[in-house]
């Protein structure tokens, strides 16, 4: 680590974070580099990046020391957020000060001091960048104007909304007001309200006296048009008493009731589909057993009716998951009991379907200590875990689960040799329905509900879940629960 600020370094660093940028990279992908680029020119330990949605925060990357943060919620409530979010935009902070559990794990890992930086566009706070230190008392100043800078550049990245936030129900999309704007009769802009340029981009010096930068419905009709960005205007205009030369244009951002739509009919299609298959496969053998019973063999009944019982218990599970789903439930910090994390992950191998039973490695420690949470809803992470990692590996590769514990939490990896992630995708596979591929390209089957679900579980446990790739080839998902 450098004693002072390595600024050759990180100049040189920054701009092959532009140049990602200029060739059309962007989001988490730039977001990582770019910390990656920042930690070793300023002597952190770790860096941590936080974005903040109007439910509470999430560390969305993370490099160094604090790479085992991925994943991790803040909520709204928690005092560490409260905390985090009170106070100078960019200040130093000792760890010891920060009430709650987090505080806790960070003094363990002997950072016990970091620097935090607020990323805020309009007033409103997108995240917060935090470089984590070993040592306790700065050498050099310079560290906290280069935090700052950079929390700057990531909120211009907000700002842009190209690739970010990661997840669409960030304040940033949240808090666009209705825009007004006045065209006179060759589109012309003559009146441009501040919300319109909140919600465009656009600044009134930038749009007043310019053609309007969308498309202009006939009066009194409606239009939904979708800007380059990828967000979601919705379009309404009218005439002005008088002459009839001049029109006024109301619009809104509607991104997040796009997006709702779009995952209701994607839960339609997607569900129609998965639905349909195993009642065909039921349909078919009973009907084949009804049929031609007497000239069927015993062998072929028997696997009739194993084919039968297999593909009810795919279709019960299914719509497991998608009753869990339709619940929304919130992560609720029940504790849950201390349990042995090795006793409970075999036992629920012990259920897995035997497709990817067979394949499954186990690498798990006999000392492991106990963990605090639910049993019962290990078996659900793991069968969701495993089957994923299974779908996602060609039939005749390993699927490793191994585990291990620190000083704060006990943790098991389910690790497979697939196609891997995408680093952009790591968050975005936690939404419901989303899938990686969509449409006639789809390859692999699934609602896209499975790692949702097991977010949804984890966190009720207080713990966190994420997804990385694996070094050399494939997906690493990583629990991590409070030890008991």
């Amino acid at each position: 680590m450098p004693e002072r600020t390595d600024f050759p370094a990180l100049i040189a660093g920054h701009t092959s974070v532009i140049k990602m940028i200029n060739s059309g990279d962007a989001g988490l992908p730039v977001l990582t580099q770019l910390l990656r680029v920042v930690q070793p020119a300023i002597g952190a330990a770790g860096l941590a990046f936080v974005e903040f949605a109007p439910t509470g925060g999430r560390v969305i990357a993370a490099t160094g020391a604090a790479a085992w943060t991925v994943g991790r919620p803040l909520p709204a409530a928690d005092p560490a957020t409260v905390c985090l979010l009170s106070g100078p935009s960019l200040r130093q902070v000792r760890v010891d000060s920060i009430p709650g559990a987090l505080a806790d794990e960070l003094a363990g890992r002997g950072l016990p001091r970091m620097i935090v930086a607020r990323a805020e566009v309009g007033g409103l706070t997108v995240g917060s960048l935090h470089a984590l230190y070993h040592d306790g008392d700065p050498e050099d100043t310079s560290e906290h104007a280069v935090i700052g800078y950079i929390a700057s550049c990531i909120a211009h990245m907000y700002g842009d909304q190209t690739g970010l936030p990661v997840h669409g129900d960030g304040p940033v999309v949240a808090a666009l007001a209705d825009g007004l704007a006045v065209v006179d009769r060759e589109h012309h802009v003559r009146l441009w309200n501040p919300a319109a340029a909140q919600v465009t981009g656009r600044s009134a010096a930038e749009a007043l006296n310019h053609p309007l930068p969308f498309p202009l419905p006939p009066s009194g009709q409606v239009l939904d048009h979708r800007l380059p960005d990828g967000r979601w205007l919705r379009i309404t205009s009218g005439e002005l008493p008088g002459a009839g030369t001049l029109r006024v244009v109301t619009f809104r951002d509607i991104t997040d009731q796009q997006r709702r739509d779009h995952e209701r009919d994607l839960f339609v299609a997607v569900t129609s589909h998965e639905l349909r298959t195993p009642v065909t496969v039921i349909k078919g053998y009973a009907d084949t057993l009804t049929d031609h019973w007497e000239s069927l063999s015993d062998n072929d009944r028997r696997q009739a009716a194993r084919i039968i019982g297999q593909r009810a218990n795919e279709l019960a599970r299914l719509v497991d998951r998608l009753l869990s789903a339709a619940t929304e439930n919130r992560p609720g910090g029940e504790s849950g009991a201390p349990f042995d994390l090795v006793d409970a992950l075999r036992a629920a191998v012990t259920d897995l379907p035997a497709d990817v039973r067979h394949r499954i490695v186990l690498d798990l420690p006999a000392d492991l200590p106990k963990v605090l949470g639910d049993r019962h809803s290990l078996a659900t992470v793991l069968t969701e875990l495993s089957t994923n990692a299974g779908k996602y590996s060609l039939p005749d590769t390993p699927i490793e689960v191994s585990a291990s514990a620190d000083e704060r939490t006990v943790s098991f990896r389910v690790a497979d040799r697939g196609i891997g992630i995408r680093p952009e995708h790591v968050e975005r596979a936690f939404d419901r329905f989303w899938q990686g591929e969509s449409g006639d390209r789809r390859r692999y089957p699934g609602a896209g509900l499975g790692l949702y679900l097991v977010r949804q579980i984890v966190e009720q446990q207080n713990g966190w879940v994420s997804l990385r790739p694996r070094i050399g080839g494939g997906t690493v998902a990583e629990v991590r629960l409070p030890r008991g």
